[in-house]
C-alpha cells in the first residue's frame, strides 16, 4: 500500500484517480481549495485536506506531503480563469508543490501537464499564451529538481467511457483521450519507478495502458 497525495484533488481526473487508487488499496490524501468539496472526497475513500495551492506557501505544504510515497500534481486554474491565475496556479502551484516534496523527503512526483506547449504560441490570445507558458515553465522547473519526476501530457480530454488503450510517446501527434484513461495511466506510472525521468504525450490508441508504459520505458 502506498500513500499518495493528489494536488488538485477535486478535478475530474483526480477524482477518478482517487477511486482507482483507493480500490487498489492505496492511502490517498486529496488536496483542494473549496471546503464544500470535503464530503465528495471523503465519499471516495480519501483523506480530504483543504488547502489553496494558489495562496499556500511551501511551508504550508510540507506537513501535508510528509510521509507520502508520491505526489501527483493535477491542479489547474480552469478554463474560465484569467492569465494571472494560470501563472499562480498552474506554474507557481507546481513549483511550490515540488519544493515541498523535496523538503518533505518525497522523491516521486507525477505532473499532469498539457500537449503542444513546446512549440510556437498564438500570442494574440493572452490567456492561452499564459496557460502555455505556465505549463511549459512548470515542466522545465520540475526537471531541474532532485525529484523522481514523470510528466504526462494528455491530448484533448473527453468524458467518454475509458478504453484502457493508449498511445504513449514523446510525440504522439494530436488526438483525444478519456479522462478515465488518463487517471489509469497516472496510476500505472505510479506503479513503475522506471517511469521516472520521462515526459510523454498520451492519446487514445491500441495498446493496453500497462503495456504502453512498459514499451515507452523500453524505448527510452
Amino acid at each position: 500500500m502506498s500513500r499518495i497525495v493528489i494536488i488538485g484533488g477535486h478535478g475530474k481526473i483526480s477524482r477518478i484517480l482517487t477511486s482507482q487508487l483507493v480500490d487498489n488499496g492505496d492511502d490517498v490524501v486529496s488536496v483542494f481549495r473549496n471546503p464544500d468539496h470535503s464530503s465528495d472526497i471523503a465519499g471516495l475513500g480519501a483523506e480530504p485536506v483543504v488547502c489553496d495551492i494558489e495562496t499556500a506557501s511551501v511551508d504550508d505544504l510540507v506537513p501535508i506531503l510528509s510521509g507520502a510515497d508520491a505526489v501527483v500534481f493535477a491542479a489547474g486554474a480552469g478554463p474560465n480563469s484569467g492569465a494571472e491565475r494560470k501563472h499562480t496556479v498552474d506554474y507557481e502551484g507546481s513549483v511550490k508543490s515540488a519544493a515541498a516534496a523535496e523538503r518533505a523527503g518525497v522523491s516521486r512526483f507525477v505532473q499532469v501537464s498539457a500537449m503542444g506547449i513546446d512549440g510556437e504560441v498564438d500570442t494574440s490570445d493572452d490567456v492561452w499564451a499564459a496557460y502555455v507558458a505556465a505549463k511549459r515553465n512548470a515542466d522545465i522547473d520540475l526537471k531541474k529538481t532532485s525529484l523522481a519526476w514523470t510528466i504526462l501530457r494528455p491530448g484533448a480530454l473527453t468524458d467518454d467511457e475509458p478504453t484502457g488503450m493508449v498511445q504513449l510517446e514523446s510525440d504522439t501527434g494530436r488526438g483525444s483521450i478519456p479522462r478515465a484513461d488518463v487517471a489509469a495511466l497516472i496510476a500505472a506510472v505510479l506503479t513503475f519507478p522506471e517511469t521516472a525521468g520521462f515526459t510523454w504525450e498520451a492519446i487514445s490508441g491500441e495498446t493496453p495502458i500497462a503495456a504502453a508504459v512498459a514499451a515507452a520505458v523500453s524505448a527510452g
